[in-house]
């Protein structure tokens, strides 16, 4: 009976030693948790201090640049700052539990995710150039959720839900252009927020 305990007891220390080498187990909560504060203290500075309408936009002339580059300005903060806030995070995260952020797994989880990030900001420059300025949030949306459900088989499984969230609010704002600010609200702000506690309190405590 002993011998059979043990051998269970061998088999999972395998199980575990196999997922921790094959998955970046890393990734901060409250990383996510930040993005999303972030997220939504862009969208107060976009929507209630910018007045930015994506519909009203949507094929406008070049009188509207000023908004959009204060809009892109705000964008480009936000993410600056996500990035920032989760390499320091996950980096803290990593030496906590002896782990190094930088190896094969993380190099291969970048790459899958650099992929449909890198199109999808092609894309929007797009949009950008030919004034199709209301549909970026919705693509936005779109080609995150595409880069997290890609990377989701190299860090926790949660991140591919994440991913599916995402890509449905993307279809929906895309429906609803009109509204499609909120929707990137709550996609970047509050599912963020929601996915970074849970993500916490599940494997961080």
């Amino acid at each position: 009976m002993r011998k059979e305990k043990n051998y269970i007891q061998d088999i999972a220390e395998i199980r575990s030693m196999m997922e921790r080498s094959s998955k970046f187990l890393s990734l901060s909560g409250w990383a996510g948790a930040m993005a999303g504060i972030y997220a939504l203290i862009g969208f107060y500075i976009v929507n209630s201090i910018l007045d930015f309408n994506p519909t009203l936009i949507l094929y406008d002339t070049i009188d509207s640049f000023p908004i959009i580059n204060y809009v892109f300005i705000t964008a480009i903060l936000v993410l600056v700052l996500a990035v920032a806030t989760a390499v320091y995070l996950s980096y803290k995260r990593a030496v906590k539990i002896g782990e190094s952020i930088w190896n094969s797994t993380s190099k291969r989880l970048l790459a899958d995710m650099g992929i449909p990030l890198a199109v999808g900001g092609i894309l929007i420059l797009i949009f950008i150039s030919k004034n199709l300025i209301g549909l970026i949030i919705p693509f936005t949306l779109l080609f995150y959720g595409l880069a997290l459900y890609n990377t989701s088989k190299f860090t926790y499984n949660e991140v591919k839900y994440l991913g599916i969230i995402q890509m449905l609010l993307g279809l929906i704002a895309l429906l609803f252009i009109e509204y499609s600010i909120y929707f990137w609200a709550l996609g970047f702000g509050m599912v963020h927020i929601i996915y970074g506690v849970y993500l916490h309190y599940r494997y961080e405590r």
